[in-house]
């Protein structure tokens, strides 16, 4: 009788042992199961998230609404009610970006801003446009939809077709415009 309530015994421990690998085994099948395809993983409202460095306000980011897919094979966030994000340079000088519909791309860093995009630089740089990327890798924006921009020196371009530019504008390269370049006489004096 002894033999036989140790081996029952050892059997059940054996059973739970069992059990317990084959649970923890499939608990990454069932998290997939209760998500339904293309869901997101995560959705968030009234988003009010700040980003410091060395105690300094860098970036703010607000959105109505979040839609995180970082479940997917390629991951990336929504903010279909749209964005707007705060930038403080060193020098503690704002600038800022809205649109009514953004998505940032986690593996690649693109940040597609679309609808209304409006950005305004802490130089004066005003820019208008309909679609916009970031490059956030490159510190490079360009869009190929057509664009308005006023430059602080009070020059400014129609773009038709789109443009590429650093993200703080000192090298700005346009398809095809329409505008008025303000040009210094005395810098062109000095090139000859």
């Amino acid at each position: 009788m002894y033999t036989s309530i140790n081996m029952f015994k050892s059997v059940m421990v054996l059973v739970l042992a069992i059990t317990l690998f084959a649970c923890e085994g499939n608990y990454k099948n069932v998290k997939k199961l209760s998500l339904s395809d293309g869901a997101p993983i995560a959705e968030g409202k009234d988003i009010n998230f700040k980003y410091t460095d060395s105690g300094k306000l860098v970036t703010n980011l607000l959105a109505a609404k979040l839609l995180d897919y970082s479940n997917l094979e390629f991951p990336y966030k929504e903010f279909p009610k749209g964005i707007e994000v705060l930038f403080w340079d060193k020098d503690g000088k704002k600038s800022t970006v809205n649109s009514d519909y953004a998505i940032q791309f986690d593996n690649t860093g693109l940040v597609d801003l679309r609808e209304n995009v409006v950005l305004i630089t802490a130089d004066s740089v005003v820019l208008k446009a309909t679609q916009l990327y970031w490059d956030q890798k490159n510190n490079w924006v360009f869009t190929d939809q057509p664009y308005q921009i006023k430059f602080k020196d009070g020059s400014y371009n129609d773009g038709a077709v789109g443009f590429d530019s650093s993200q703080d504008f000192t090298t700005f390269l346009s398809r095809k415009n329409q505008g008025v370049q303000l040009v210094d006489k005395n810098k062109i004096d000095d090139v000859k």
